[in-house]
């Protein structure tokens, strides 16, 4: 009788361990890779204005709105302005290339497809900008401290990737890396390296006598 009762406990206990197991396989860490499963995921949202112009290009009271648009939506580094003038009147894209200029813009080349058409007399004026989040993030979801498959846990990058995503100045950038000019000027590529070179030696006007006695 005591052999019988010490097999059924230990078999209870057993299939106790076991079932508790297999639970907290459930929140057990998948991903065995080093690269997290949250990535920051860029967006791109098109903002438009239309504004009167005319044969002269565009009016000062239109210019003024403009600027004042320009200063609601916050223009800053990273966004992009493009305008869309079925007209080609020159006189238009110096107006507002004029208006940007003050918040430190440049107006870009084709504009992008909008919604709509751009009436007789108008002309588009169309701001994108590009934003960058981590959905998903904190994600506490892999709840067990057992590791059988020796991955990384749920919330694996989410501060690193945020941080990132938050803070790089042009969000386009994560998608395609800023490209600079292939050219290099001389005569600035070298001043550093000519400045350390016709420095003259420290030792050169002898060494200042200094007492260790005090006055």
């Amino acid at each position: 009788m005591r052999k019988t009762t010490f097999r059924k406990a230990l078999a209870g206990a057993l299939t106790a361990s076991l079932a508790l197991s297999l639970g907290a396989c459930g929140g057990m860490p998948s991903n065995r890779s080093l690269d997290s499963i949250h990535q920051p995921v860029v967006t791109q949202t098109s903002y438009t204005l239309d504004v009167a112009s005319g044969p002269a290009g565009i009016s000062i009271p239109e210019q003024r709105r403009l600027s004042g648009w320009f200063e609601a939506m916050d223009l800053r580094y990273g966004d992009k302005v493009y305008i869309d003038d079925p007209s080609h009147n020159p006189a238009n894209r110096s107006a507002v290339e004029a208006v940007a200029g003050k918040y430190s813009m440049l107006v870009g080349g084709e504009a992008p497809v909008t919604p709509g058409y751009v009436n007789a007399g108008a002309v588009r004026v169309v701001v994108v900008r590009t934003t960058a989040s981590v959905p998903g993030c904190p994600d506490w979801s892999t709840n067990s401290d057992t590791n059988l498959g020796n991955g990384t846990y749920s919330n694996y990058g989410c501060a690193s990737n945020s941080n990132m995503a938050a803070m790089v100045a042009d969000p386009s950038h994560l998608l395609k890396g800023a490209t600079g000019s292939t050219a290099t000027t001389v005569s600035t590529g070298t001043k550093a390296i000519d400045s350390l070179r016709n420095r003259p030696p420290t030792g050169e006007q002898g060494l200042k006598e200094t007492s260790s006695k005090g006055n």
